[in-house]
């Protein structure tokens, strides 16, 4: 009996490790892919406007350019679980940069924002889009609940760059709290 119930926690243990392995490549491999879509969305040859730009749900829209992590991540329309396994989502109603709003920027902290706790007040974040390429510098942070939702306002007043993702970065399971990055416009 002992044989039996060791035999079944092992392959139990093995299959729950399979299954996490197979997950991080399969988000790898998509993320891959929508990096190379994103490229090809933000190279196009005719010069687009930001009036005509008008990303389709889940295909990649740009790219989000982080210099001091050496990262190039796809932006992708949308933030439910299948646009974030491809990237970096761009939230619903949010803006894009030179919108004169607030561009919110959601991702993973175990995918594409595993290393966002790395970045300083000062750091620079770029967007790539059809239209441009847009920097912007970190101004501040902060941590608020996982039910928070105040911090994304959706106004069009002053353009912002927000990236969310949950907090803490090594929890096992939901995370309680959301990391927030502030940042703002520094040139074109």
């Amino acid at each position: 009996m002992i044989k039996w119930l060791a035999l079944i926690v092992m392959t139990s243990g093995i299959v729950l490790v399979g299954w996490g392995i197979w997950q991080m490549v399969s988000t790898h491999l998509q993320t891959e892919q929508t990096l190379d879509e994103a490229k090809k969305v933000v190279a196009v040859d005719d010069f687009m406007s930001k009036e005509q730009f008008s990303p389709e749900v889940g295909k990649g829209s740009g790219i989000l350019i982080i210099p001091r992590l050496k990262a190039d991540l796809p932006i992708v329309e949308g933030t439910e679980a299948d646009d974030l396994a491809k990237g970096v989502g761009h939230y619903k109603g949010s803006y894009y940069p030179d919108q004169h709003g607030q561009i919110v920027l959601s991702g993973h902290r175990d995918t594409v924002f595993r290393r966002t706790g790395e970045l300083d007040i000062g750091d620079q974040l770029k967007i790539k889009v059809p239209y441009g390429e847009f920097a912007y510098e970190i101004t501040h942070t902060k941590i608020v609940d996982q039910h928070d939702t105040s911090i994304i306002t959706l106004q069009n007043k002053n353009e912002e760059l927000v990236l969310t993702t949950c907090y803490p970065f090594h929890f096992v399971g939901n995370a309680p709290k959301r990391y927030i990055i502030y940042a703002k416009r520094t040139s074109v």
